[in-house]
């Protein structure tokens, strides 16, 4: 029975924390990250406000681990809606438009990330387990593709997807989506009718050959 026990407990131990971040992400994206308390996270969540403590140390930490679970969640789902048979490069571009895409539907939330992992006071990036979850994901789109240093081309990958997500998001400054999207493809190689196009071919932009 003791092997059983364990499993149930840390399924329920699972089940809290997948509430917590769930919370998180929604409070965050509605009021902003300032505005956001730890007890508004629990009592969101429907939980006792010492678990938010217990699972997470912090609410810097716990926002992290909010986002990265939200954007595998979110990539994870329309990669899955891709057919089994699609290339490589489709299946990067997918991608590519999913993280902006995120990053556009939540700009709230993606700005108080952005902005946390950029504060050297704050801690930086954490690569926490939801964050290496994401990270598996596009790894493995990289190895598809052709990869033969996938860590090492994730980091590129996504330095890049960062850097895109905050040209479409920076306040006051915001660089439209086609010319980020055409610099991502350009940079990969990826024809601009994969994924999913927000407008045909930009012009002065040739198009790719790979498809």
């Amino acid at each position: 029975m003791s092997p059983r026990r364990a499993s149930v407990n840390e399924a329920m131990r699972q089940r809290s924390r997948e509430r917590i971040m769930k919370a998180t992400a929604e409070l965050v994206d509605g009021q902003g990250y300032a505005g956001t308390t730890l007890a508004d996270i629990a009592r969101h969540a429907g939980i006792a406000r010492g678990l938010v403590s217990y699972y997470f140390s912090g609410k810097r930490l716990l926002l992290q681990s909010a986002v990265h679970r939200e954007m595998h969640l979110h990539l994870a789902a329309e990669l899955d809606r891709l057919p089994d048979d699609a290339a490589p490069d489709a299946r990067l571009a997918c991608a590519v438009d999913s993280i902006l895409g995120f990053a556009l539907a939540h700009p709230r939330l993606m700005r108080s990330h952005l902005a946390l992992i950029l504060d050297p006071d704050a801690g930086g990036f954490v690569q926490d387990p939801e964050q290496r979850r994401l990270g598996a994901l596009l790894q493995g789109v990289l190895l598809a593709r052709g990869s033969t240093a996938p860590e090492a081309d994730h980091a590129v990958l996504r330095a890049s997807l960062m850097g895109g997500c905050m040209g479409v998001l920076l306040p006051g400054a915001e660089t439209p989506l086609v010319p980020i999207r055409a610099d991502l493809f350009a940079r990969y190689g990826l024809a601009w009718h994969l994924g999913a196009p927000p407008q045909p071919q930009p012009s002065g932009r040739p198009a790719a050959d790979r498809g």
